[in-house]
């Protein structure tokens, strides 16, 4: 035994004179501290004096620094590792394999990496893009599949439709438009208390603000209610605010979408239009390929954090006869502003002139209807002006997002 120890040692001493060899003391003593943090199977045995290492660790260790494996009369010496074992300062192991036929004259970009050695690889730039892009499209491509998510299909009327907005041609307002699916409001926030402030006043506020999917920061993909869909494009017109006040109308948010945004879908009551159609009650707005008209109201809404404002509704004409049917029917909808809040008289909600709507069409009221008032999605909007907020993306008030759930989906 005191022999084989003795043989054992004088082998450990060449090893380490031949690598002393090829590098100074201080430079070997800085690449075994670099290993020895970097591979914890480089670390000493227990119970083992310093700088040893077994026969495995030590063919390792000079692989990485490029030593060459050990002679062995002509026989390569492999190296054991178990299945799957990945060498942390092989950066070409992360990435895996290349595919057959693929170029090898890529542009490469330097990527720092956080491990112990502070080491940096490069990686093909057009591979991780492609990657990025993969990973993205996957994400808001696929259903979702989390336990009570909606089962969304391929290829729907609502899906071709987006299409068509993302193109440019579709550029209208939306009442009408796919019925029997659920349209929302859209607004988008820079993360932060103001961000925080409005999802609140959203749970405060159902009736005017019914909260339908909140994306999460940074993304533009509403999974939860659409396929494919891309909230920066998908919209026919958006409404870019600033310091609380308008600062333009576009059909392409893209440029002015914030890289920390939170976007909050809500509940529409267009999503009810096929319901009407199917109860014979007529859509006089979209009939006449106009707008709905929307008022500011004396109804306050409870106020949260630094937002407050009163209600914004919209209004239709029905006929007295169909009035019951209305409120029967919009009852079944409370994630699209459910019920009516006023039928009749508009000065009994603070409306002055129910020709002179703040946003939307003027439509006329036949002498046999009587005006019906819903609480509207245009009240964040009204809100945020009011509350003088710095930065926020809507919908322009009646160009709606149109999702892919059935418009009396159970939110």
């Amino acid at each position: 035994q005191k022999s084989d120890r003795q043989k054992t040692n004088h082998q450990k001493e060449r090893t380490k004179d031949t690598m002393k060899g090829f590098m100074s003391e201080k430079e070997h003593a800085e690449r075994i501290h670099m290993i020895r943090q970097a591979l914890p199977a480089c670390q000493p045995q227990e119970g083992s004096p310093a700088n040893s290492f077994t026969p495995t660790e030590l063919e390792q260790l000079r692989l990485m620094l490029n030593l060459g494996p050990r002679d062995t009369g002509g026989t390569q010496l492999m190296v054991a590792e178990k299945e799957q074992k990945m060498d942390i300062l092989n950066p070409k192991e992360w990435l895996g394999p290349k595919k057959t036929g693929e170029a090898s004259s890529l542009k490469t970009k330097k990527i720092n990496i956080a491990c112990p050695q502070e080491a940096c690889f490069e990686q093909p730039q057009e591979e991780e893009q492609q990657l990025s892009t993969t990973i993205s499209d996957r994400q808001h491509s696929i259903s979702p599949s989390w336990y009570g998510a909606p089962v969304i299909k391929d290829n729907t009327t609502t899906q071709l439709f987006r299409k068509q907005v993302r193109q440019g041609i579709f550029q209208n307002p939306t009442n009408g438009q796919c019925p029997g699916f659920m349209q929302c409001n859209l607004v988008v926030l820079p993360q932060g208390p103001i961000a925080f402030d409005f999802l609140l006043f959203c749970q405060r506020n159902k009736k005017a603000c019914p909260l339908i999917e909140v994306c999460d920061v940074g993304s533009p993909h509403p999974i939860g209610v659409a396929r494919g869909a891309d909230l920066r494009t998908d919209v026919p017109k958006y409404a870019i605010y600033k310091n609380g006040a308008l600062y333009k109308e576009v059909n392409d948010a893209t440029e002015y979408w914030p890289e920390n945004s939170v976007a909050f879908l809500i509940g529409c009551s267009f999503s009810y239009d096929g319901a009407f159609q199917d109860a014979g009650i007529p859509l006089r707005s979209a009939e006449k390929g106009r707008n709905v008209p929307m008022y500011r109201t004396n109804l306050p809404c409870r106020s949260s954090g630094s937002l407050k404002g009163n209600m914004v509704v919209s209004m239709k004409p029905i006929s007295a006869i169909d009035i019951a049917k209305e409120v029967e029917i919009t009852s079944k909808f409370p994630h699209a502003h459910g019920s009516p809040v006023c039928v009749g008289n508009p000065k009994a909600i603070g409306i002055v002139d129910i020709n002179n709507p703040e946003w939307g069409d003027t439509i006329e009221i036949g002498v046999e209807e009587v005006p019906v008032f819903h609480a509207c999605g245009v009240t964040p909007q009204s809100v945020l002006m009011d509350s003088k907020v710095p930065f926020a993306i809507t919908h322009s008030p009646g160009y709606m997002f149109i999702t892919d759930l059935p418009s009396d989906y159970v939110i």
